[in-house]
């Protein structure tokens, strides 16, 4: 349990992480248009070039648990910590390009990762099937944010025990002030903000010499693409938000509210299925029912990890209870394990549960001592966050709210723009992808954007959660749309086909 209050704040605190799907339909290569080669082109086997005045060399990015790379070309790129001090501390930021899998158009592909406080090159290997088709004339650039990965990443120290099952306030302000003091020795957390971050990506863009940029931002990272193309339009050529949060929204607000409407959503299915309705009765009532119960006794559980098997004991209560549900309804596969689970964890079996929180605290360890994170949502939503009295009866309560204050009260507050708040606006060829049960940005907010963008069409993806960018044929949509510009004359009929994956009634899956 040595990290387990970093995981929690981890897991409520993270605006999105990736979960795209590994199925989707193979693009179709006659579609492409005929092969051209700009000025930006990349000659077949060489080890090294140059583009602007950035100096790139063959370079194999590591993957996460794997002993794969993947091969690229990486340059050094430098910017100012204090971009109004520029003679002041300068950082290096982990930098790679990935070529084009035919030729090279005159227009990048730019990778923005979620969070905050996730890196692009390490999320990379993830998601790199969804880009397949639009990669086949593009390079993609890879820039981990400032705070992130290879680029000074804000790494706090691993935290003592600490009282998960209160979430223990004091203990969060404790482990605050050591990460503060330890990432301040090389950082100054005032200015690890999204909008510093947009101003190194333009200056990555003059230093490759002007290439205009399609910027493709999931979750937090559409934050990133819509500030961005606020400050800087004439760099960008186009932009896809997939699971998009708008300016005006504050993160951490809205959290509860949506967790709710997404899992009354996707557990109410069980009504429609007398299978499920047999098995479980009400599954969304079921959920408050063992959240009260662990609320009142918190558990001790034995169980095999299932990624070492070796018998371990933790502890299970209401706020992992609430991280892991949170989580599991990100995706529509592991939404569907929800509804067996709490009701093998109400028979008093407790090994499924806790082994899938095993594996979901695995997948947020990159965001779970990260003080970026804090830089974020310390400068650019804290003072604007309004509790909302009906979050007392919901899954996650005010846990967002009490953690956001308590943290912000020490973590350093950088500046935010006076527009910050203000819609992108304007006629950028603008491609929104919402899935329709995702708990942490739902399609409202890509309606929100889309109604002040001049050329900006949304499209939901049904029975799906957040991060659809890799599902079914979105991949071959979103190659369309930076081949033709065109969102409203996009053939979106195939995303009809999606839907909701059946609940589970046992491990051996749904009813026949």
């Amino acid at each position: 349990m040595k990290k387990n209050l970093r995981i929690a704040v981890a897991v409520l605190v993270a605006l999105g992480v990736i979960a795209y799907g590994r199925f989707r339909d193979r693009p179709d290569p006659s579609e492409a248009p005929p092969s051209t080669t700009g000025r930006f082109a990349v000659p077949a086997g060489t080890a090294g070039f140059r583009l602007g005045t950035l100096e790139f060399s063959a370079c194999e990015l590591p993957q996460k648990r794997s002993a794969a790379t993947t091969a690229a070309f990486c340059a050094p790129f430098e910017v100012p910590e204090n971009w109004d001090a520029p003679d002041g501390r300068k950082i290096r930021l982990n930098l790679a390009l990935l070529k084009s899998a035919q030729a090279a158009d005159d227009d990048f592909i730019v990778f923005l990762a979620g969070g905050p406080g996730q890196a692009a090159i390490e999320t990379w290997p993830q998601i790199a099937a969804a880009f397949e088709p639009a990669r086949k004339r593009r390079h993609v650039l890879l820039l981990d944010q400032r705070g992130t990965g290879g680029s000074n990443a804000l790494t706090c120290p691993d935290g003592d025990e600490a009282d998960v099952a209160t979430l223990d306030l004091t203990r969060i302000e404790q482990a605050t002030r050591r990460c503060l003091e330890a990432v301040s020795e090389r950082a100054d957390p005032r200015y690890y903000t999204t909008t510093v971050a947009a101003r190194d990506l333009e200056a990555l863009r003059q230093a490759l010499g002007g290439p205009k940029l399609d910027l493709v931002g999931v979750s937090y990272g559409t934050r990133m693409a819509q500030q961005y193309l606020k400050r800087y339009p004439e760099g960008v050529r186009s932009v896809v938000l997939d699971s998009p949060v708008p300016n005006a929204l504050t993160l951490g607000g809205e959290f509860a509210r949506n967790l709710e409407d997404s899992l009354q959503a996707q557990l109410g299915r069980c009504n429609l299925d007398p299978a499920c309705t047999k098995a479980y009765g009400d599954p969304y009532a079921n959920l408050l029912r063992l959240r009260d119960a662990l609320r009142a006794e918190p558990r001790e559980v034995r169980y095999p990890d299932p990624v070492s098997f070796e018998t371990v004991e933790r502890r299970l209560d209401e706020i992992t209870l609430a991280g892991l549900v949170r989580m599991f309804a990100y995706a529509p596969e592991t939404a569907s394990l929800i509804p067996l689970s709490v009701g093998r964890a109400l028979d008093g079996q407790y090994a499924p549960l806790m082994g899938q929180v095993k594996i979901m605290t695995d997948s947020l360890s990159e965001l779970a001592g990260n003080g970026m994170q804090l830089s974020v949502i310390c400068a650019e939503d804290a003072d604007r966050i309004v509790p909302d009295p009906a979050d007392s009866g919901r899954l996650l309560g005010s846990m967002m709210t009490d953690l956001i204050r308590t943290q912000c009260a020490i973590w350093p507050r950088g500046e935010r723009p006076a527009d910050f708040n203000e819609p992108a606006s304007g006629d950028t060829p603008v491609l929104i992808l919402a899935g329709e049960f995702d708990p942490v940005t739902p399609p409202r907010y890509g309606e929100q954007i889309a109604e002040h963008l001049g050329r900006a069409r949304l499209i939901v993806a049904k029975g799906q959660g957040h991060s659809v960018m890799g599902r079914g044929c979105l991949p071959k949509l979103v190659g369309q749309f930076m081949d033709r510009l065109d969102p409203a004359g996009l053939d979106a009929s195939c995303a009809d086909a999606f839907g909701p994956t059946p609940l589970f009634i046992d491990f051996n899956g749904a009813a026949p």
